[in-house]
């Protein structure tokens, strides 16, 4: 006896893993700053707030669909074709637990034994772990700094076999806060077209993006891509919903009417009242993302430029998302304490103990050379994390 293989080929998230352990060290009085939170540190909008107020005290508070209210699926169809110029009908919206409940309903849906996944490297931590729990092999391609983190046709194309099933792309991304712009999703969609795969396009940072870079959605490249492209975005980080656990869905009507058969054996609907708020999210006024990129935008500035001060740390600036992604393997081999730093995991374990900073290690988004930090987080908590990472590497020898 024993449990399922597929539960033994993952591991447990580890940005879940680092949150969880700053806050237990938080929760023992230990003064830590958080540079591993994926979620925005600013509050739900209030109108957002009142309308699940409203859902509560009004009784909407039972089950709906197993795929969610039509009142939803109406505001994300007119949030697609006012944002994106797609149109879907409602039967190709499915609205789930949060966008990474939607892409595992998508692995449910379309991976068998067998089948490829291309997921570009840097990824998010879920999605080689998706791919496994699914029977399916996730295929790495490795992006460099060259290259912008963005994967290319002619690597994408290296990749590609009998057995590719589909292509994972985020834009913005998560962890390196790059994107893609139109030439390069048009290389792509060409691709795919021409060996019949699927896209999964998780878009969930659409609305943070920076330095007037103007985000494409690769299914708006015409009906061919489009036919094969899932989107997938949400309310948790436009609309700092993430507890709220919205996300949604659009593509292929066999695909989600798969998806929803699946959620109706899994979790049915989403809460009654996060939908309601997720309504008055997409439908009501939109300033909110304006004033909250403005911090953001701030806060990724200062710190992408005080990391490339710091001796053996460089980092792009990031164009979307909240993260920054610098490279410190120059710092591997360098020791404190008598503690070696061999890996990017030596190093943010380093600066959890001694420098009371936590952040996510490279390794867990398939680039070792690297570390993830999160400027989510007030811009006092930003100087004063800096200070202190800036101080123990200089402390290095």
């Amino acid at each position: 006896m024993g449990i399922a293989k597929r539960a033994q080929a993952i591991k447990p998230s580890p940005t879940l893993a680092t949150a969880a352990k700053a806050k237990a060290m938080k929760a023992q009085g230990i003064d830590v700053v958080d540079f591993g939170v994926g979620e925005p540190d600013f509050d739900t909008p209030e109108n957002v707030k009142q309308a699940g107020i409203k859902a509560i005290q009004s009784g909407f508070t039972k089950y709906t669909p197993a795929g969610g209210t039509d009142e939803l699926k109406e505001a994300v169809l007119e949030k697609f074709k006012r944002d994106n110029g797609l149109q879907y009908d409602k039967s190709q919206i499915l609205i789930s637990c949060g966008a990474k409940h939607s892409l595992y309903n998508i692995a449910e849906a379309l991976f068998d034994p067998g089948d490829e996944v291309i997921i570009p490297s840097p990824y998010w931590v879920s999605y080689p772990d998706q791919v496994l729990l699914n029977d399916a092999l996730p295929v790495i391609v490795e992006t460099t700094e060259a290259e912008g983190f963005k994967l290319s046709a002619k690597k994408l194309e290296q990749a590609i076999t009998k057995k590719t099933r589909a292509l994972v792309l985020n834009s913005p991304s998560n962890p390196t806060g790059l994107a893609y712009d139109k030439k390069a999703l048009e290389d792509i969609a060409a691709l795919a077209v021409r060996h019949n795969m699927y896209v999964i396009s998780d878009e969930i940072y659409e609305k943070l993006i920076y330095d007037g870079f103007t985000h494409t959605s690769i299914a708006s490249l015409g009906k061919e891509i489009k036919d094969l492209t899932i989107v997938v975005n949400g309310v948790s980080k436009s609309h700092a919903m993430t507890g709220w656990r919205i996300g949604y869905a659009a593509g292929p009507k066999d695909v989600i009417t798969a998806m929803t058969n699946i959620q109706s054996q899994s979790t049915s609907n989403p809460s009654s009242i996060s939908q309601k708020a997720a309504v008055e999210a997409l439908r009501g006024p939109q300033d909110f993302i304006g004033t909250m990129n403005v911090e953001f935008d701030k806060r990724r500035k200062y710190m992408v430029e005080r990391l490339n001060k710091i001796k053996g740390v460089s980092c792009l600036m990031p164009v979307g998302a909240f993260y920054a992604f610098p490279r410190i393997s120059s710092l591997f081999g360098k020791s404190l304490n008598g503690k070696v730093v061999k890996n990017s995991a030596d190093l943010a374990t380093l600066l959890l103990e001694e420098a009371k900073v936590a952040l996510v290690s490279g390794d867990a988004f398939g680039a070792d050379a690297y570390i993830r930090l999160s400027y989510a987080t007030s811009m006092d908590s930003i100087k004063k994390g800096l200070d202190r990472i800036e101080q123990m590497i200089n402390n290095l020898r």
